[in-house]
């Protein structure tokens, strides 16, 4: 059977996330200590570990069919290459930044100046869409010490936190886009290895599905019902089962993570008692 590969970055936090949801999905991964590929023992999957900055060029030659990368690099390096899956995790900014003490504040602040970064070809493009001129010096890691050493006015890195930013002395003055992992394909991809590729979809969507929603059950009182249905639309509707007690039922429903704790209070508000929150695995739609 053909095995569909599929590349990650070589080390560091996109790394972990992208090993923990193949292993979410049910690929077991036989990784050693600095493997450069690796099998699945369960499924038609090999995983080559690359440069993130180099993986949009695997994808462009065919020599990985798919791979988990950042958005911010397919902007930098492969816009030509499609993503069939936003996955939610490696969340970040590529933000402009500047010195605390820079009288800059906006972009127009650096037209004629000097700026640090590993994305050229991002900044380039955007500095000429909003009409400012200035010197770009491309360096690879440590972009947050140009300004302190007098290489650059400002700089265009990757922020997630932004601890890198406060422990340099830099503000952000401006965000270009924001980005998080996804699940890019090659153009080059074999129509039996997209089929692989379907399924592995589909599994990601179940796992993503349940890492953002909650499984809630509570005790209502029959003349709340409609009320604390109309709160909880659930899948489709939500399952409602007589409690022995009379005049009460249980409900049950799916929740969005994101607005988990609004509804609890508009449920407490409407009457339900015993509400027992729990996560789920996977959601398979």
């Amino acid at each position: 059977m053909n095995k569909i590969r599929i590349a990650v970055q070589k080390s560091g936090r996109l790394n972990q996330d992208s090993m923990r949801i193949l292993k979410e999905i049910g690929i077991a991964i036989d990784n050693g200590k600095d493997q450069l590929k690796a099998a699945a023992r369960n499924f038609p999957l090999e995983v080559f570990y690359l440069r993130n900055g180099d993986i949009p060029q695997y994808l462009r030659d065919g020599v990985v069919d798919a791979a988990i990368i950042g958005e911010n690099v397919l902007i930098e390096k492969g816009n030509d290459i499609e993503f069939v899956e936003r996955l939610g995790f490696s969340k970040c900014k590529v933000s402009i930044a500047v010195p605390k003490n820079a009288t800059a504040n906006a972009l127009k602040d650096l037209d004629g100046k000097r700026i640090a970064t590993s994305y050229p070809n991002t900044v380039n493009k955007y500095l000429a869409a909003n009409n400012i001129n200035a010197q770009l010096h491309t360096i690879n890691g440590s972009v947050e010490i140009a300004p302190n050493i007098g290489l650059a006015d400002g700089i265009c890195d990757i922020v997630s936190s932004g601890s890198t930013l406060y422990k340099n002395g830099l503000k952000e003055i401006e965000v270009l886009f924001e980005s998080e992992a996804v699940l890019a394909v090659s153009p080059a991809i074999s129509e039996d290895k997209k089929v692989i590729l379907e399924k592995i979809q589909f599994r990601m969507k179940a796992v993503l599905k349940g890492r953002n929603s909650k499984y809630v059950l509570l005790n209502a009182p029959n003349d709340k019902l409609a009320e604390i249905i109309a709160i909880l639309p659930g899948m489709k509707s939500p399952t409602v089962l007589p409690l022995a007690k009379e005049g009460w039922s249980s409900v049950h429903s799916v929740i969005d993570k994101g607005q988990f704790w609004e509804i609890i209070d508009l449920l407490k508000a409407k009457g339900a008692e015993g509400i027992l929150v729990c996560p789920i695995e996977n959601m398979v739609l």
